[in-house]
């Protein structure tokens, strides 16, 4: 039986895990900035944020989907920026968002957290998504970050994006094995 428009309940992220991206993957959630979307006009910074998974044998993962969470350029996530965006990765493993660059946000107790990018990456061989964050390479914050400061500091690195270009900035993620990204318990 086909359902009727009044009976159809679309499916959430957490009901299509799996090999069910193409009932996710909207091309459009990769452009937090495309005209008519929620931030049509919003101020700021305009940046695109790039980047390659792989998996642990360092080839691509083309079948990933990578989820973006991000505070506005004020610093809010109850503001007017909507700061949600999803973007399956390409035949070469690569993920692109265009955004606004985040703010400082407040973190526990009087600490503020450096601009940075929540991403959640759904791949092959995952049982449970992934989260790690894109910090900003040369943000002055970064230095005090209590999240970043948590992280070892030889392994730092792989939180942090680094520029590509005028508003250009990349972050590859390792899944696994040597150069492995730090992913966070969320």
């Amino acid at each position: 039986m086909t359902p009727t428009p009044a009976t159809f309940t679309p499916a959430t992220a957490s009901q299509t895990a799996g090999p069910y991206w193409h009932m996710i993957d909207f091309p459009e959630w990769a452009d937090l900035l495309r005209a008519g979307g929620p931030n049509a006009g919003a101020q700021g910074e305009r940046i695109t944020l790039t980047g390659r998974i792989t998996d642990g044998d360092g080839a691509p993962c083309v079948d990933a989907l990578v989820e973006i969470w991000q505070a506005g350029p004020d610093g809010r996530y109850d503001g007017g920026f909507h700061g949600f965006g999803r973007c399956a990765t390409d035949q070469d493993g690569v993920f692109r968002f265009a955004t606004l660059k985040p703010g400082p946000v407040p973190g526990l107790g009087n600490a503020t957290q450096a601009p940075h990018i929540l991403l959640t990456i759904f791949a092959r061989g995952l049982m449970k998504h992934v989260t790690t964050r894109a910090y900003f390479a040369g943000e002055a914050l970064n230095a005090a970050d209590p999240v970043l400061n948590l992280v070892e500091e030889g392994r730092r690195g792989t939180l942090v994006a680094q520029p590509a270009g005028a508003g250009a900035w990349r972050l590859d993620i390792r899944l696994q094995g040597e150069g492995e990204t730090v992913f966070l318990e969320i």
